[in-house]
């Protein structure tokens, strides 16, 4: 029996929210081609200047930018923030911090409190059982 492995591929976009780039901003022969699980690989692990450069600058993919804003996706829907935004778009928002963004920032840290409260008591629950063998 011999075995036999293909090559594993992704559409370009795929890659792209790997990378955590904007795919409209990547090279056009990145954009039409198809990317290998090597590739993607090589591209992680040694990154080209295009890739550097997008990361670093942007324009940034929505999670992202929610990621560098402390907000959910959804929130910067809320926000009305549909389009990729710069690094310096982004930093812009910081300084200005609207009320839509304090507001979605409070929301985050609502939401980060009750995960932690929840994971918390799940935690107890899941010792209890072993306390009352003892």
């Amino acid at each position: 029996m011999t075995s036999h492995q293909s090559t594993q591929t992704m559409k370009p976009a795929t890659a792209a929210k790997k990378l955590g780039v904007y795919l409209e901003a990547t090279p056009a022969e990145f954009q039409e081609g198809v990317v290998s699980r090597t590739e993607l690989n090589n591209l992680q692990a040694d990154p080209p200047e295009w890739l550097r450069e997008l990361r670093r600058n942007g324009p940034h993919p929505r999670p992202v930018i929610a990621a560098k804003l402390g907000i959910s996706i959804s929130g910067l829907a809320r926000g009305g923030i549909t389009d990729a935004l710069t690094t310096e778009q982004i930093e812009a928002l910081k300084k200005e911090e609207p009320e839509w963004l304090q507001k979605e920032r409070a929301t985050q840290a609502d939401v980060r409190k009750e995960a932690a409260r929840i994971k918390e008591k799940n935690a107890q629950r899941a010792e209890q059982p072993e306390s009352r063998r003892s």
